[in-house]
C-alpha cells in the first residue's frame, strides 16, 4: 500500500509515542516492520526529536554480595529482582554440577566427577 507523507508521519508518531509497536503497525497497516521503523525515524527527524532509548539490557550478575534477605527483596526494583533470580539460578546450576564459586573467584569442588 502507498501512504501519503502525512499518513507516514502519523504512523511514525504513533510508534514513537508508544501507542503501538512497529510490529503492530506493520500488521495494522499492511507494511513491513522495517518500513514501520523507517516511518518512525522519518517522524522523529521531521520533528527533530531525540532517538528513543532502548530498555536497559540485563547485565551479567555480580556474585560479590550475599543473597538478599526477604526485607531486602521487598524493597528491590523489578530489575534488581531479576538479577537476584538470575544469580540464584546460576548458583543452583553450579551446585548441581558439583561446585561453587565464591565472591573472590575461588572454586570449591563438592564432587570428584560431574554428575548429570
Amino acid at each position: 500500500m502507498k501512504y501519503t507523507k502525512e499518513q507516514r508521519l502519523d504512523i511514525g508518531r504513533r510508534i514513537y509515542d508508544g501507542e503501538i509497536s512497529r510490529y503492530e503497525a506493520a500488521e495494522e497497516y499492511g507494511i513491513n516492520e522495517q518500513t514501520a521503523r523507517n516511518y518512525m525515524r522519518m517522524y522523529r527527524d521531521a520533528n527533530r526529536l531525540p532517538p528513543k532509548r532502548r530498555q536497559r539490557s540485563i547485565s551479567a550478575p555480580s556474585f560479590k554480595k550475599a543473597p538478599a534477605e526477604l526485607d531486602e527483596l521487598k524493597a528491590m526494583t523489578k530489575e534488581e529482582l531479576i538479577q537476584e533470580l538470575i544469580k540464584a539460578k546460576i548458583t543452583e546450576a553450579r551446585l548441581k554440577k558439583g561446585y561453587e564459586v565464591k565472591g573472590d573467584g575461588t572454586v570449591i569442588l563438592y564432587a570428584s566427577k560431574t554428575t548429570k
